[in-house]
């Protein structure tokens, strides 16, 4: 008889069993956040002060680069975006202002890449 046949060494040092060997250990406190890497790489996040989830949203209706924002209207856009993900926040609408606005001008006024401007404009 073993040491481990009484007590698992496990359990003396305070270590979960592994459950890729049939251990029985409860899931894991923290959740890793998942990371949409195709929206963080896209064109879309150079504009400053993107949101990763407007620049998601933007790739699912088929935009992908800046400049086919040009002569877009935000609140058309978002309604495309309605029609794909009906549970979108209307706060997005000003990071789509913002990000027309950006493709627009050449170079942009600094005070005007910020989403708080586009609110209710």
């Amino acid at each position: 008889m073993t040491f481990d046949d009484i007590i698992p060494i496990d359990a003396l040092i305070g270590r979960q069993p592994d459950p890729m060997y049939g251990g029985d250990s409860p899931p894991a406190k923290g959740k890793k956040k998942k990371v949409d890497r195709e929206a963080l790489q896209s064109a879309i996040m150079r504009i400053p002060r993107m949101d990763v989830r407007v620049a998601r949203d933007l790739i699912d209706i088929g935009i992908r680069e800046i400049y086919e924002l040009q002569g877009r209207s935000a609140e058309s856009l978002f309604e495309e975006i309605i029609a794909v993900r009906s549970e979108t926040p209307k706060y997005r609408i000003a990071y789509l202002r913002m990000g027309i606005y950006f493709s627009e001008n050449d170079p942009p006024e600094a005070n005007m890449m910020h989403p708080s401007v586009w609110q209710d404009v």
